[in-house]
């Protein structure tokens, strides 16, 4: 890890934190093969390597789909030699294995769904190709990965709502840092992003935001590990920071986002990070997770989790806020084995 001293810094100073601030059962093994594979291709190649991939770089063809890339190189050949002459067959297999079909489908809710003359600008984005993506789309001239689709159609369904545009957004969980790119370019005067989140990922996103936005533009965990006071006022257009540095947070938010990360904690967790999310005063709260909770671990070795923590769950964690909207269709995901990944629109009670 001398590679990446800041990478290694955080990770030594994480040992020494509350437990609600480590890697999560589903989190623990995998952040330590994250760091591995890292560490031997290189960062700047993080979205095109197994791990990643497989944890918080999302994708709508391999391996997101179940489908492995033999198996849909197989899948295609067998039936390119077999119907040789079936040439609408062959392309729509291949969009459908490829995920193009998929990412297709969300662009359309976008084009749908979005009001292209409010802020915050959704349909202007086109997202950078920092991190080698083995996956990237591109519809009308613009380029969208799986992560931002999942973050713009939830800020479309956001804009349905707002009367005032949120310029001071929190995440916790933030991946790779795509909605920090994309508030970034939407058009909002004076954004402010705040990613919260655990190494190697929190390394990963302060490395993503600082490519894509500039360094002088990104404070990192590393440059405000003294302070005793984080002031959000104070803070440059994205920061990325440790877990454990929700705490020294000071201000108000106007928007707390968590997609696809709370559902891969513990409930302790959670509701700890959540405590902090009503602390600063949040007036939006804007989530995506499973309904029915992620998958449970059987044995210590298993990816899953120990409790689930399902979509009540959130709502009784938060009884200062009132539920605004709940949405698995148009903006959400429903899986082919029948489970949710679903909206939750709440808003602070004055």
């Amino acid at each position: 890890m001398n590679k990446y001293p800041e990478l290694t810094l955080a990770i030594e100073d994480m040992k020494s934190q509350d437990s609600v601030y480590q890697p999560s059962a589903f989190w623990r093994e995998a952040s330590n093969q994250i760091v591995q594979e890292v560490c031997e291709a290189g960062i700047e190649n993080f979205r095109s390597l197994p791990k990643p991939l497989g944890f918080f770089v999302p994708t709508y063809g391999s391996p997101a789909n179940s489908f492995s890339v033999e198996q849909i190189s197989r899948i295609t050949d067998w039936f390119s030699e077999n119907y040789p002459d079936s040439t609408k067959l062959i392309l729509a297999l291949d969009q459908f294995l490829n995920g193009y079909s998929a990412a297709l489908s969300d662009y359309r809710v976008l084009l749908a769904a979005d009001d292209a003359h409010k802020l915050p600008y959704l349909h202007t984005f086109s997202e950078s190709k920092v991190g080698n993506p083995v996956e990237h789309w591109e519809f009308d001239g613009k380029k969208y990965s799986r992560s931002a689709l999942n973050y713009i159609l939830g800020l479309a369904l956001l804009k349905r709502h707002l009367v005032d545009v949120p310029k001071t957004v929190l995440e916790i969980g933030g991946g790779f840092g795509t909605l920090g790119e994309v508030l970034t370019y939407s058009g909002i005067q004076g954004i402010r992003y705040i990613d919260i989140d655990i190494p190697p990922t929190s390394y990963i996103a302060q490395y993503y935001l600082a490519e894509v936005l500039g360094k002088k533009n990104v404070a990192t965990y590393a440059q405000l590990k003294a302070e005793q006071t984080i002031e959000i006022d104070a803070l440059p257009t994205a920061s990325v920071l440790a877990s454990w540095q929700i705490e020294k947070l000071q201000g108000k938010v106007d928007l707390f986002v968590n997609f696809i990360s709370f559902q891969e904690m513990e409930p302790e967790i959670v509701s700890n990070y959540l405590q902090q999310v009503v602390r600063l005063q949040t007036t939006w709260i804007l989530l995506r997770n499973m309904r029915e909770g992620k998958q449970v671990r059987k044995k210590p070795d298993d990816i899953g989790v120990d409790i689930p923590i399902k979509s009540e769950d959130y709502l009784s964690m938060l009884p200062g806020y009132e539920l605004v909207e709940r949405n698995v269709f148009p903006y959400g995901y429903r899986t082919v084995d029948g489970y949710h990944s679903e909206l939750l629109l709440l808003r602070r009670i004055v």
